[in-house]
């Protein structure tokens, strides 16, 4: 969903931190964003400062694998599956929408809706944290997918394990008004449909994605 201008605000001070290559343009656009704001008690900022901090040295590590900078993906495993923690970024403009999905069955054993571990390890059918390139659409079991490539030593098996943006009935939202959370994937990025057709049109191939929880 397309967020307030509130929370664009918030959101481009968060995300002009990942596009210290952009364009003089783009500087003043960030610079226009990020006038101090107030949020309101109680309500979360659009994305942690703290894991845009980790995504940002992420993102500066890894800035020659990209080919593209204008969308960003934040995958925050701190939240439940119960909440839209996939965030996708436009460095532009600061917007920022947010959609379900899931983590992988081998980092929630017990399927409580939180990911309780990560894990890089081939069969482990865990979510992996790190930076990523997305690299090229394919067809999949799933329909349409989109392959990532593992940038840190923390998803270096990405490939390996056909870690990949895809949908699946368990992301969808029914599934998530029928049983309070979502279910799991293999440690692939699940999303529903609608949020999987956003992420195709707008993430596409050569871009970065970020995957992290935070610690309490």
């Amino acid at each position: 969903m397309l967020l307030s201008r509130r929370q664009i605000i918030q959101a481009g001070a968060a995300t002009g931190a990942l596009a210290l290559a952009g364009s003089p343009a783009f500087a003043q656009e960030i610079a226009r964003l990020t006038v101090p704001a107030q949020p309101r008690a109680g309500v979360d900022p659009v994305v942690d400062p703290r894991l845009v901090a980790r995504a940002r040295a992420s993102f500066d590590r890894h800035r020659a694998e990209l080919q593209y900078t204008d969308v960003v993906g934040i995958a925050d495993f701190t939240k439940a599956s119960s909440e839209p923690r996939f965030y996708l970024i436009d460095t532009t403009n600061g917007a920022v929408t947010r959609h379900l999905v899931a983590h992988g069955r081998g980092s929630d054993p017990e399927h409580t809706g939180f990911l309780q571990r990560f894990s890089n390890q081939v069969r482990s059918e865990a979510s992996s944290d790190g930076g990523y390139v997305t690299t090229e659409y394919y067809s999949s079991h799933f329909g349409r997918a989109l392959r990532v490539r593992g940038l840190d030593y923390t998803n270096s098996n990405a490939e390996a394990r056909g870690l990949v943006i895809h949908t699946a009935w368990y992301a969808e939202p029914q599934v998530l008004a029928n049983n309070g959370r979502l279910g799991r994937s293999e440690g692939c990025f699940a999303l529903s449909q609608a949020g999987l057709a956003e992420a195709m049109a707008r993430l596409g191939p050569g871009r970065f994605l970020y995957a992290d929880r935070l610690s309490a």
